[in-house]
């Protein structure tokens, strides 16, 4: 019956929209009449509280950690009677990857597929970052309007499939509802789906499965984007 203080952290930053909000609400009043300055407040904040004020990543993670929660027990009890909403619908997408995206949106909501995003690039920091993607997953616990609208760039993060950063040599691997990770096996790193039990290579010299699929693409939003996707069928 204990309520953790990453719970508690987490359900605070869900009252936040972006990340500068939060640091709004940590700035003083006395800092902003002194520095004259909301941006400067912030900064002060951000770098002179290190260890009780999330950064950026953190902050992004444990909201999208919420969330996922929220959905979780909405799904539970409207999945099945709700009509499905695709966010990409009636966006005018012009970037490869985004398209690709909404090719897939529905396929991978409704379970009919599971595909996995590769994406390397630089975070809001600078740092060069990759990782693996569980797309549906991602789908179901968080709003990807934003995505499709332009507004924020869809990144890995240190609760996806796997991720590095090869700055700070950060490196994280966590399985998720559809996919199970296998990183010490032989022929590399591999994916294992949950529910058909077939294993997902992304290995770029190998195939990438039974069922499967991978497609590269060329993005103006990313410096290397690839998806993998893993067809279920149904009996």
């Amino acid at each position: 019956m204990e309520y953790s203080t990453a719970a508690r952290v987490n359900d605070s930053v869900t009252q936040f929209k972006v990340y500068e909000d939060y640091l709004d609400s940590k700035v003083k009043p006395m800092d902003l009449f002194y520095l004259k300055s909301r941006e400067l407040a912030r900064k002060l904040v951000k770098h002179g509280h290190k260890g009780t004020v999330l950064s950026r990543e953190e902050f992004e993670e444990k909201k999208a950690a919420a969330q996922a929660a929220q959905a979780a027990k909405s799904n539970t009890f409207y999945s099945r009677s709700r009509p499905m909403t695709l966010a990409s619908a009636g966006k005018e997408l012009k970037d490869n990857f985004l398209k690709a995206l909404a090719e897939r949106e529905e396929a991978n909501r409704s379970g009919k597929m599971t595909s996995v995003i590769f994406i390397r690039d630089h975070n809001t920091l600078g740092q060069e970052v990759s990782g693996y993607i569980d797309y549906a997953h991602r789908l179901k616990t968080q709003d990807f309007e934003p995505y499709f609208s332009g507004k924020m760039r869809l990144m890995p993060g240190r609760s996806d499939l796997c991720y590095y950063n090869w700055k700070t040599q950060v490196s994280t691997s966590n399985s998720s509802p559809n996919f199970e990770v296998i990183y010490d096996d032989p022929n590399g790193l591999l994916f294992k789906n949950k529910r058909d039990k077939k294993i997902l290579n992304v290995d770029p010299v190998s195939g990438p499965g039974e069922d499967s699929n991978r497609t590269f693409l060329q993005s103006d939003l990313y410096i290397h984007v690839v998806i993998y996707d893993h067809n279920i069928r149904t009996v």
